[in-house]
């Protein structure tokens, strides 16, 4: 891995940090999808929503990931940026999501208050989710964020 620094300060505006983080984030959470969607966990995402369907979890997982990579774009943005930079912040992220989501708010929103901070084995499986999401995030917003 890279730890070439670029100066992306004086090219990125905040409208292009977020439109670059909501692709990248829109790209990792193509990834952690799929990974919901062989877990079966897309239908309990749409019960955010007061549905069950596996397409609707997908588009609400979908817009959450938009959001995730704009606040990630936003965020790597504003620091001098290096590829490896990129990638712990991406790690870092996913992390920081996957308490803040999985472990809180998830559980808080569905009205199952006593799963908060409640860790088995499909928290563990979300938590490598939440961190490939981070890494392909990264990996997709680096090259945006580049070439400009």
């Amino acid at each position: 891995m890279s730890t070439i620094t670029f100066d992306q300060k004086s090219n990125l505006s905040l409208s292009k940090l977020v439109a670059f983080g909501v692709i990248a984030g829109l790209a990792g959470g193509m990834v952690f999808g799929m990974i919901m969607a062989m877990m079966g966990m897309l239908p309990m995402v749409a019960m955010l929503v007061g549905q069950e369907s596996a397409i609707v979890g997908f588009i609400v997982h979908m817009m959450i990931s938009a959001f995730i990579g704009a606040v990630y774009g936003v965020v790597v943005g504003q620091l001098p940026l290096t590829t490896t930079f990129a990638f712990i912040v991406g790690v870092v992220n996913g992390i920081v999501w996957w308490v803040l989501g999985a472990l809180i708010l998830m559980p808080l929103m569905l009205g199952m208050s006593q799963m908060v901070f409640v860790i088995g084995a499909d928290q563990w499986m979300s938590l490598l989710g939440h961190i490939i999401y981070g890494l392909v995030t990264a990996f997709v917003f680096l090259p945006l964020a580049k070439c400009l």
